[in-house]
């Protein structure tokens, strides 16, 4: 699967079967995030990997459909070190791990929804610390759901926004 399949295959899946992830198959995803660009190569990005549970559940909200993954990723940045792009950096981290993920046949599910300060305690995660997103990840139980995209010619114009 080359770049394009990925970008076209990936979807959020929210559904996943009960087996286990490879470890080498997670590695290749951290690698991912790892060789990921961020502003002036401060490298500020950290990662706990957990098997979901119901206090994850909780803290994201109740979304029980989250204790389905066999994995999730926790990304944090270090707020004193960063800079205005630390979200930033930390969602293209992120995208590098969906893609890889998704050449790998693994789904993936970005969560945003989520009490940090419950996502702090759960991990021993330090206060001065920011939990940016959740990135939960396994094999899909159901089929793609592909959603309806804006038409290519609908989100760019040449030089002017002319919406």
């Amino acid at each position: 699967m080359n770049v394009s399949e990925a970008i076209q295959n990936r979807w959020s899946v929210r559904a996943y079967k009960d087996a286990p992830v490879a470890e080498k198959d997670l590695l290749l995803l951290l690698e991912a995030a790892r060789l990921s660009p961020s502003a002036r190569n401060r490298q500020h990005r950290k990662y706990v990997v957990t098997h979901p549970g119901p206090a994850l559940v909780e803290a994201c909200n109740g979304q029980s459909w989250i204790g389905t993954a066999p994995i999730a990723i926790v990304g944090i940045v270090d707020p004193s070190v960063a800079s205005p792009w630390d979200v930033a950096d930390l969602s293209i981290a992120f995208d590098h791990m969906v893609l890889q993920a998704t050449e790998l046949g693994l789904g993936t599910c970005w969560i945003g929804a989520f009490d940090e300060s419950k996502v702090k305690d759960l991990f021993a995660i330090p206060e001065d610390k920011k939990v940016v997103a959740i990135l939960t990840v396994g094999y899909p139980d159901t089929t793609g759901s592909h959603k309806k995209k804006d038409p290519l010619d609908a989100i760019w114009t040449w030089d002017t926004y002319a919406w």
